[in-house]
């Protein structure tokens, strides 16, 4: 259960669930619109998210080959649960930076021994 959770919770996992929550989307059209992941992470996640049956992965016979990502019955089932947990987090956000902000003021870090 838990290995579950840990792939779907990472901010990885739900950004790509969200982006395909609409449409079928191409590796670099979700490379594009992921923010910040590189292609060996979204190589990676594809591939784990694919294994878990959350999407599906179609690769048309074509040149150069064409391969399309879209949820599955299974991770359309995620799609309500992803949406919140980004309504939450945006909701959220200036209160959370907010209060990373004084904890770091109050509590220097340390240097690595």
């Amino acid at each position: 259960m838990l290995q579950i959770l840990g792939l779907i919770g990472s901010k990885w996992s739900i950004l790509i669930i969200g982006q395909l929550r609409d449409r079928t989307l191409r590796f670099g059209e979700l490379h594009r619109t992921v923010n910040g992941i590189s292609q060996r992470m979204l190589t990676l996640t594809l591939r784990q998210l694919e294994r878990d049956g959350l999407l599906t992965r179609t690769v048309h016979p074509s040149v150069p080959p064409r391969v399309d990502y879209t949820l599955s019955e299974l991770g359309a089932t995620l799609l309500d649960s992803v949406v919140a947990l980004g309504e939450w987090a945006t909701t959220h956000r200036q209160e959370i930076n907010d209060n990373r902000s004084r904890y770091d003021a109050t509590h220097p870090r340390q240097p690595p021994s």
